[in-house]
């Protein structure tokens, strides 16, 4: 099968450089552009990122002499899906353009999100919102991810959607420093500290789960009807977002019902065998002191959400803790795994 030539939008950033990691050598996909901000373009990747590589290991040598381009169709030609890792500040008109040009674009960033006729895709959960992208008025398509710590609580929460129905949701999320960028969150203040705000991260977990879980109607997505409330909060972890999670089901259940839930939930991904789709996308450790970032982070590849402590809620029903790879799970492989299934359903 011939490979798909592809872009990275936003190759020299934390989310850029997850992607440049997970492509090398890719079943699908063939890595021909990396674009960046100005004062990269005509530099070479490779010597460029000698000092900017935070990803652990080194350079893939696939991407060293791949010269850097400004994110334009014009400088990008031949690409038929750019991944993008751009800045909010920039990504909307970035994307809009790419779809304009007959590219398919697969956003990280939050601008096109809440636009009806663009999917929150996450591969095992809602397959079905593909089907409004035929609305979209551009030649190429946009399809967005999630917020990174809605990634894996909406991924837990499929099953017990499907099954017992949802009412109402508690979130309180711990977010690693990842997520932030690079830069980041300046040492002095996240070392030995928990900053309780993230901006503008609680309004998206508020409102990105509905959509997410929702369904298609008339070309557009009608989000779910369940209410939720959200806590978020930056601490000093590299990688992996933790949330503990409190739900109100509309069946009454009992643990060992919500467990086998989520042990037996195989999504779309799963059941294609797509290159990035773990064998498993939730695993349920029954340890007491499970998930933790430093021990399950990189399940499945980075790609399987881990779960733990499910017990009562004496204000809902039930309480639990997700885990799951921010940069991974959270932005570029859940965005890898999206156009894995577009091309398999053989949208591209």
């Amino acid at each position: 099968m011939k490979k798909v030539k592809v872009g990275i939008l936003g190759a020299t950033g934390s989310v850029g450089q997850r992607f440049v990691e997970l492509l090398e050598n890719h079943k699908l996909f063939e890595v021909v552009a990396l674009c960046a901000s100005e004062r990269s373009v005509g530099q070479k990747y490779g010597e460029l990122m000698k000092s900017r590589w935070k990803i652990s290991g080194d350079i893939p040598e696939y991407v060293k002499d791949i010269v850097v381009t400004s994110p334009t169709p014009s400088e990008t030609q031949g690409v038929q899906i750019v991944f993008s890792g751009l800045d909010a500040s920039i990504a909307g008109e970035v994307e809009t353009a790419y779809a304009q040009a007959g590219v398919h674009v697969i956003s990280n960033s939050k601008n096109h999100r809440m636009v009806p006729n663009v999917p929150i895709l996450s591969a095992e959960v809602n397959p079905e919102h593909l089907d409004v992208l035929q609305y979209q008025k551009t030649p190429g398509k946009i399809i967005t991810n999630s917020n990174c710590t809605i990634m894996g609580v909406t991924i837990s929460l499929k099953p017990l959607m499907d099954l017992f129905g949802l009412e109402s949701l508690f979130l309180f999320s711990m977010q690693a420093v990842s997520g932030a960028g690079y830069p980041g969150v300046p040492s002095m203040d996240i070392m030995g500290n928990i900053v309780p705000f993230i901006g503008g991260e609680e309004d998206k977990a508020e409102m990105e789960p509905q959509k997410c879980l929702g369904r298609v109607e008339n070309g557009q997505i009608v989000p779910a009807d369940f209410k939720m409330s959200a806590h978020c909060n930056r601490v000093p972890i590299f990688d992996g977002h933790t949330v503990c999670l409190s739900v109100k089901l509309k069946k009454k259940v009992d643990s060992k019902e919500i467990i086998e839930a989520w042990k037996n939930f195989r999504g779309e991904p799963q059941k294609l065998g797509l290159p990035s789709a773990p064998a498993n996308p939730i695993v349920y450790r029954e340890e007491q002191d499970r998930p933790q970032p430093r021990l399950d982070l990189m399940t499945g590849n980075g790609m399987t959400v881990v779960l733990g402590r499910l017990r009562p809620d004496p204000i809902l029903d039930w309480k639990y803790v997700v885990l799951s790879h921010n940069t991974v799970r959270g932005a570029a492989g859940a965005a890898v795994l999206n156009a894995e299934l577009i091309v398999n359903k053989g949208l591209i």
